[in-house]
């Protein structure tokens, strides 16, 4: 049995997942987005009170609001792995200049990671992650689907009643909708979502409610 829990870290309240297996004591952590002391602590006791220990890091692209705490856990933890699409290695430089930095206290981020591109599989702390390239939010936008338990955890890319913003450098509102389209609608629609903020939906219910995916809304042509 999978098990997850999400938490909301940061202003702008970025949804942090951690995911593991039932009867296992390694975990994964996804955008782990804490950006104070008293946020890193709620985190890190929780593991601690679950006796869990991270194995990786799996982020869904490289806005700062998903990877504020990356660097603190890998040196709680030494030897984590990161894994991040190369596609959005040097967005942090780009995200900290210009009007939406403005107002936030910005931390020079730096390091390593492990690419993942379109179609890889990782099996990792038990669980199998299948890696959909998403673009459109930004250029390395990734989903993470683990088909085994209906479970896709979809950062900015698709988000309960909307869809990510594509007003940032690097995004793309034409690409987005083509990831939407054909990467995301086209998974079962009983498969839960887990959006980088907000509430948790499924795909299903995107598909009939979601005033930006149009075309899974029109109603189905009369038969003659």
């Amino acid at each position: 049995m999978l098990h997850t829990r999400i938490f909301t870290f940061n202003p702008l309240e970025t949804n942090c997942i951690v995911l593991w297996q039932d009867g296992e004591k390694r975990c994964i952590i996804v955008d782990p987005g804490m950006s104070s002391p008293e946020g890193c602590g709620e985190l890190t006791d929780f593991l601690s009170a679950n006796g869990l220990t991270p194995q990786a890091i799996l982020l869904t692209h490289g806005h700062f609001d998903h990877v504020w705490g990356v660097e603190k856990l890998c040196a709680a933890f030494p030897g984590l792995k990161v894994y991040e699409h190369p596609e959005d290695k040097d967005i942090m430089e780009r995200m900290t200049s210009g009007r939406f930095a403005e107002g936030f206290n910005f931390l020079h981020h730096d390091f390593p990671t492990l690419d993942v591109a379109d179609g890889d599989i990782l099996t990792i702390a038990g669980i199998t992650f299948n890696v959909i390239h998403t673009p459109g939010h930004s250029p390395g936008s990734v989903c993470y689907y683990i088909k085994e338990d209906n479970l896709l955890l979809c950062g900015d890319t698709l988000f309960a009643g909307s869809i990510g913003r594509t007003d940032l450098a690097g995004g793309d509102y034409d690409v987005l909708m083509d990831s939407l389209l054909h990467k995301v609608m086209v998974l079962p629609g009983e498969t839960d979502a887990i959006p980088g903020h907000g509430q948790p939906t499924t795909i299903g219910r995107e598909g009939m409610t979601n005033p930006f995916l149009e075309p899974f809304n029109d109603p189905l042509p009369e038969e003659n």
